[in-house]
């Protein structure tokens, strides 16, 4: 439409508002020209008249010609400051991209009309948009307390809050918003929240809700088939995921979760080549690269490993943070002579002691390197050859080239037999601490009389495969009728396991003073060997040199390997391994069997011993 008021001539006595009446009346019923026309009559008795003005904005906005919309909108605001026409305003400005001047007349309208649900509704989502959320979270709940059965800002709070990570208060919204309008959506993000909040049997509930609604939904096949798959229902697992890709046979996000499962299967041919089908469905996509990184290593394929691991820095899961360094990255490709560089821990602290044992080597390129580490390693990894500074985040000093420690693998091409200081490389405590913890013990103890085993059983309860390589203290129940001296190691006792401590009185813990990880080391300097779970507790005594047994989950991380009781990484570990998924108590009782018969060993060179002359 041409958006100038062209002159046209009015019908019988009609007034100009009669006209806007009638004008937004066949708007409404979709006769666009009829609306037009009785907007220009309205205009030609009065071409300052706002309704008039209001309905031509209307009309052009409709017309997709947006300026001119705002225009004439504009003029009515000026002329009669209402309500429906800041909000029409608003609208208009909103579709622009100009949030926040549509902010200004959403919220001049609702001064107008405070009680309006619908107007508090609408400023609800345009401040989600920017981001101001707590505000928004506000004005849908102003919106549902003025009309509780507008269902609308109820699941709008619900998908805020959602996105937020504010999964509790979002199933109270969308608590609200089933008993007003159902749909499978609504189930979908719900079963979404309560699997967060850790309501695993209401959230499948609403998955099996949300397809007998709408079966179509792929997402929601392939949600259900990962909590299906978090119980351990394999079967429903696979049937879920194959129903979503039966749906949407290149949905690479389903491809990876089978793999996934695949590969806690050791089913590794399947996992294979269901992540090279989802690679031909996302050529680049990060995650499905990482989980085929994740296969090459474990499988000993290094060489494609190393490369394709470096997709995990485009992981927000991973947690990772690009630091953006100013200064460049070094991947081995530079001559280091001279400079200095920063090694900086990028993962774990496990994964930061093992990639620890490249600092020599660069420091062999003639490099000056400043090793940056969490605090609780710091101390013990500032001692390694070739570190001239240990630091924190807080206090980087300049420096020429940084590398991540987690890429110093792919920098010097690792291969399986090329894995450096597999020995040991981070340096012993001093001689003082240990002495030390020497009397700790003996304080507790007496004197040394019985073979001393350090003991972890869970890592962090926040890694995210937490689940599968802890265990309970109580699983262990049977390795600690051996006759040894068994010292907690552990860290952060969980609750489940406080009162069996508590109980086990041949426990000795006095990890009230392991106050960093130095401390660790010089314990297990005291000790005759560590046995641990799949934990930086294990790859601090291996890269002491010490005695360590890791009992590792059916599913290994990839450093582990499949098939083999030792480590490259580690000479002095050995490696424990589930038979088959969850079975802890094979591995327990291989523990055990093995630890008695180190012990008789040792009682036999005390007797070989005491046998000899003076």
């Amino acid at each position: 439409m041409n958006c100038s008021p062209a002159a046209a001539k009015p019908s019988g006595h009609a007034t100009p508002a009669a006209l806007c009446r009638a004008g937004f009346a066949h708007l409404q019923s979709g006769r666009v020209a009829e609306a037009e026309l009785c907007c220009r009559q309205a205009l030609t008795l009065d071409e300052q008249h706002p309704d008039a003005l209001h309905l031509l904005g209307v009309l052009c906005f409709h017309a997709q010609q947006p300026d001119a919309a705002v225009e004439w909108i504009g003029r009515a605001v000026q002329q009669a400051p209402k309500a429906e026409y800041s909000l029409s305003l608003a609208t208009v400005l909103e579709r622009q991209g100009r949030l926040e001047d549509a902010r200004q007349h959403y919220s001049h309208a609702l001064s107008l009309r405070p009680d309006d649900a619908v107007l508090q509704n609408h400023l609800g989502n345009l401040l989600a948009q920017l981001a101001h959320n707590d505000e928004a979270v506000l004005h849908y709940q102003r919106a549902l307390k003025l009309n509780p059965q507008y269902w609308e800002p109820a699941q709008n709070c619900g998908m805020l809050l959602l996105e937020l990570g504010r999964h509790a208060e979002a199933v109270k919204c969308f608590d609200v918003t089933e008993k007003l309008n159902p749909s499978a959506a609504l189930y979908q993000m719900r079963a979404v929240c309560l699997s967060a909040v850790n309501r695993f049997e209401e959230a499948e509930a609403d998955y099996e809700k949300s397809i007998a609604l709408d079966p179509s939904l792929a997402e929601t096949h392939n949600n259900l088939g990962l909590l299906h798959w978090r119980f351990g229902r394999l079967e429903q697992a696979f049937a879920c995921f194959d129903s979503a890709l039966a749906l949407r046979p290149d949905f690479h996000a389903v491809l990876n979760n089978k793999a996934v499962v695949l590969l806690h299967l050791q089913l590794l041919d399947e996992a294979f080549a269901t992540l090279h089908r989802s690679l031909a469905a996302a050529p680049n996509d990060a995650q499905t690269l990482f989980y085929l990184a994740t296969l090459q290593l474990l499988s000993g394929d290094f060489d494609r490993g190393w490369l394709a691991r470096e997709a995990r820095w485009r992981l927000p899961s991973v947690g990772l943070v690009d630091r953006g360094f100013s200064k460049p990255l070094w991947r081995g490709d530079e001559p280091l002579d001279g400079k200095t560089i920063l090694l900086h821990s990028d993962e774990g602290l496990g994964d930061a002691i093992q990639f620890a044992r490249y600092v020599p080597m660069v420091a062999a390129l003639g490099a000056k390197i400043i090793l940056e580490v969490e605090p609780p390693i710091q101390q013990c990894l500032a001692g390694i050859a070739g570190v001239a500074e240990c630091v924190g985040r807080s206090s980087t000093p300049a420096f020429d080239l940084h590398c991540p420690l987690g890429t110093l693998p792919l920098a010097f091409g690792t291969q399986l037999d090329t894995i450096p200081l597999a020995q040991g490389y981070v340096p012993a405590p001093p001689a003082a601490r240990v002495k030390a913890w020497q009397d700790r013990l003996e304080d507790r103890l007496g004197p040394r009389t019985r073979f001393r085993v350090g003991l972890v059983w869970a890592g962090n309860p926040d890694h995210k495969n937490d689940h599968n390589r802890s265990m309970t203290l109580r699983t262990l129940a049977p390795l600690l009728d051996c006759d040894v001296q068994f010292v907690s190691l552990q860290k952060g006792v969980r609750d489940q396991d406080r009162a069996f401590l508590g109980e086990r009185r041949d426990i000795v813990d006095l990890t009230q003073h392991l106050t960093d990880f130095s401390e660790t080391a010089a314990l297990i300097g005291c000790l005759d060997l560590v046995i641990s779970v799949d934990t930086s507790v294990a790859h601090l005594a291996g890269a002491l040199g010490a005695p360590v047994w890791t009992m590792v989950p059916f599913n290994p991380d990839w450093r582990w390997l499949l098939n083999r009781d030792d480590s490259p990484w580690y000479q002095s570990m050995r490696l424990f391994r589930q038979p088959k998924r969850g079975d802890w108590a094979t591995v327990v009782d291989d523990v055990r069997r093995e630890l008695e018969k180190r012990v008789a060993a040792g009682r036999a060179e005390q007797d070989q011993a005491s046998l000899l002359p003076a």
